[in-house]
């Protein structure tokens, strides 16, 4: 073995070790953003209690935060594939203190937008970089890596709500909005200065009959190009307009159903429906991202697809016949959200299988403003609600979660298969993956 073999092993293994910390420390930034979206709905009453400008317009703030958030993310990945991780994480990691600091002295709604904008650049910023960077130290476990760094978004959440909570009632909503937003913007500052790209292709393990992988990086504009983004961007909309309709409108729902009060017994304790399923909710959803992640590197990507958005139209019809039942309430939401929240995992590994690691950022970030896509599609089922029932949500949502499913397996999978075997056939003969079909003949 020559000294230059010996040399790329060596800093391969080392690679190896240290992709985990670099996992880590990735899921690390994701938890201090999280509260940037999961604590939100903490300040809205106290910044009413103050100023009375009404929930609807404090609202707003939400709404323009997850838009920024997602539909920045193709811009803020295009500088993480020419000038790596770590500037764009510790850009995002101050953009994301300074909205807090900014909403601690808002005196004005507009300045409470203005806040929320930077909020929204800010968690892009770290959520697009930190998947993305995940996808490229784990072809291998593509699944496991892109859940396991969404998941972080939750636990942040799930860790510092209660001390926010309890600041917020002993200090005022505006010093815990300052003392948080400047100590969760520092962890990722530190966190994001050690953040890195790997300095080579990680070597993929590959299972052909389950996970097909492209040997081609397409360029942002090649992906747009190929038909199957469209296709799972429609799919990831489907599914992603469904659940967030769902979580926007859990507690209004369980109010009419009178059920929001009624005490469950469930696993040993005993508290409302509402509050047990809020709390089912959020540790399913973070638990089903990386579980997940890990089915689809095992069984392959759309049969996984297919199972999860196949529970999901289950758990739907089942709060449209028999919601009205508190324990039916509880559990079918539950499930309902594990299986929702894989999204965030399959997705991600889906682009990175089909499009590539080498633009895998930008390529999933564009792909991730499908999110925003669905947001804005959330207000309807308001409509729909207030016009024929919450029972009309529910099935408009089963049809979505169906129709998805069935796209998985009979649309997504022998496309995408097509796909990267055209690829990776036109890479290996050294003509452009994405070039036209006429091309592509012309020179087969």
């Amino acid at each position: 073995m020559t000294t230059n073999s010996v040399k790329a092993q060596s800093e391969a293994e080392a690679q190896g070790i240290y992709r985990w910390v670099q996992l880590a420390m990735g899921l690390g930034c994701m938890a201090m953003v999280a509260n940037l979206q999961y604590g939100w709905t903490l300040f809205v009453d106290p910044i009413d209690q103050k100023y009375h400008w009404g929930r609807a317009a404090i609202q707003l703030a939400f709404t323009f935060f997850v838009v920024t958030e997602t539909w920045l993310v193709p811009i803020e990945a295009w500088f993480v594939d020419r000038f790596g991780p770590r500037i764009v994480i510790m850009f995002g990691g101050c953009m994301a203190a300074l909205a807090w600091v900014v909403n601690s002295y808002a005196s004005s709604v507009e300045m409470l937008y203005l806040a929320a904008v930077m909020g929204g650049i800010g968690a892009g910023s770290v959520y697009g970089t930190c998947v993305g960077n995940a996808l490229k130290w784990f072809p291998d476990h593509r699944g496991v890596a892109a859940g396991a760094t969404a998941a972080g978004f939750g636990a942040g959440a799930a860790l510092t709500v209660v001390p926010i909570a309890h600041m917020i009632g002993s200090s005022g909503y505006q010093t815990a909005f300052f003392d948080f937003g400047l100590g969760q913007g520092l962890v990722v500052l530190i966190l994001g200065f050690f953040i890195r790209k790997p300095t080579f292709d990680i070597p993929i393990i590959k299972k052909k009959l389950n996970l097909p992988q492209t040997v081609y990086g397409f360029k942002p504009s090649e992906t747009l190009r190929s038909p199957i983004f469209w296709v799972l961007y429609v799919t990831f909309v489907l599914v992603a307009s469904g659940g967030l309709m769902a979580a926007a409108q859990i507690a209004p729902i369980a109010h009419d159903y009178k059920i929001a009060g009624e005490p469950v017994s469930l696993f040993g304790f005993q508290m409302a429906a509402l509050t047990m399923a809020i709390s089912l909710d959020r540790i399913f959803d973070g638990f089903g991202r990386p579980i997940f992640g890990f089915i689809s590197d095992t069984i392959g990507r759309e049969y996984t697809m297919f199972i999860a958005f196949g529970t999901g139209a289950l758990m739907l019809l089942m709060l449209s016949l028999y919601g009205h039942s508190a324990i039916v309430f509880v559990l079918a939401t539950a499930v309902y959200f594990g299986v929702f929240g894989e999204i965030y995992s399959l997705f991600p590994a889906t682009a990175g299988d089909t499009f590539g690691a080498k633009y895998a950022t930008t390529n999933n970030g564009m792909l991730y403003t499908a999110k925003g896509t669905a947001a804005l599609l959330v207000p309807f089922g308001s409509i729909l609600a207030k016009n024929y029932g919450w029972q009309s949500v529910f099935m408009v949502a089963v049809a979505c979660n169906s129709i998805a499913a069935l796209l998985a397996v009979f649309v997504i999978k022998p496309m995408r298969r097509a796909h990267i075997e055209r690829s990776n056939e036109l890479a290996a003969s050294g003509l452009n993956a994405s070039a036209p079909l006429s091309v592509q003949n012309a020179n087969a």
